[in-house]
């Protein structure tokens, strides 16, 4: 088969934990051959198919070219056999612009994973309203007056932009809401923009885990991102340290939930962010911890992608 990666620049990849490398690696050991773009590259023009400017590209094993590009030509996306969507957030408006590409792709006959459509209408903060049962208290709002009504009921608050990543804009108000209405007016750019709350859950000191979905079914081992030193944050990218563990029953019962509902719309990979029991966050847009896990337990997680991937193209 033929796989096309929309992602990052491939001269960006840090190919010791990033997860589009991990499933390159596994589509190239079972022979099927593959493709790079970012986003920048997409093309349309009335009368003609959505195209890419495209890289076809080999692994290699040597860590500092871990890559070489065989060709670089112009291809219509729909003579590929998938199109993987995996660029990094933010999820800005360049990025819905992408997914309206993709979706005119799929009309012209493309499958592209995760589907447009379900990118779009799941973004990674508001994702958990639907599935409400699972959260901690959470509140999404503009208002400060608001913010200040949920912590006085509260007392031990996180709150967050709607468009983050990375641990990146969280901020953590304890019972003595200090710096509360500075923090709020930060993120709500005093009132222009929306963002959510929630009660901090004590348990991060435990990790903040990601508990991956392939398929609908759950990868059977969570990665926790556990906080280092006074950091609140879990995330790999702002210090955690992750460590694999099989998932508990409170983990399996929310992938369970959730993980069906969602690949049925074309998510055929999710990324659950849970935290004591209460799931925070539905990651859609590139999912990663494939090779942390797989590292620290032995269980293949790109190679069971690439098996739901094959599975969902010859449905």
């Amino acid at each position: 088969m033929n796989f096309l990666f929309v992602a990052d620049p491939l001269e960006l990849f840090k190919i010791y934990k990033d997860t589009t490398f991990s499933m390159m690696r596994e589509a190239q050991r079972r022979g099927h051959r593959i493709a790079a773009c970012v986003p920048q590259d997409l093309n349309w023009q009335r009368g003609r198919p959505v195209t890419a400017v495209v890289r076809e590209i080999v692994l290699g094993a040597d860590k500092n070219a871990w890559f070489r590009t065989e060709a670089t030509h112009e291809v219509a996306l729909h003579e590929y056999d998938a199109v993987l969507m995996r660029k990094d957030p933010p999820f800005d408006a360049e990025y819905i612009y992408a997914t309206h590409l993709l979706e005119q792709a799929e009309r012209e006959g493309a499958t592209v994973v995760n589907k447009p459509r379900a990118l779009r209408d799941h973004p990674e903060k508001l994702a958990i309203m639907e599935f409400a049962e699972h959260t901690t208290p959470t509140l999404v709002t503009r208002s400060a007056d608001a913010v200040r009504a949920f912590h006085a009921e509260h007392q031990d608050i996180i709150l967050k932009p709607l468009d983050g990543m990375g641990g990146m804009g969280i901020f953590r108000v304890k019972a003595d809401g200090l710096n509360l209405g500075s923090i709020t007016e930060t993120l709500n750019k005093n009132g222009a923009q929306t963002i959510m709350v929630q009660r901090f859950v004590p348990d991060i000191v435990k990790g903040d885990k990601r508990v991956l979905v392939i398929g609908g079914k759950p990868v059977p081992y969570s990665l926790a991102r556990i906080p280092q030193g006074t950091e609140v944050r879990g995330n790999l990218a702002a210090g955690g340290l992750g460590v694999a563990q099989p998932l508990t029953k409170e983990d399996l019962a929310i992938a369970e939930a959730i993980g069906p509902v969602l690949a049925a719309r074309g998510l055929l990979l999710i990324g659950l962010d849970v935290i004591g029991g209460s799931l925070t966050e539905i990651n859609v847009t590139s999912p990663t911890c494939f090779q942390e896990i797989t590292d620290q337990t032995g269980f293949d997680v790109p190679a069971m992608f690439i098996d739901a991937l094959e599975a969902s193209i010859k449905a």
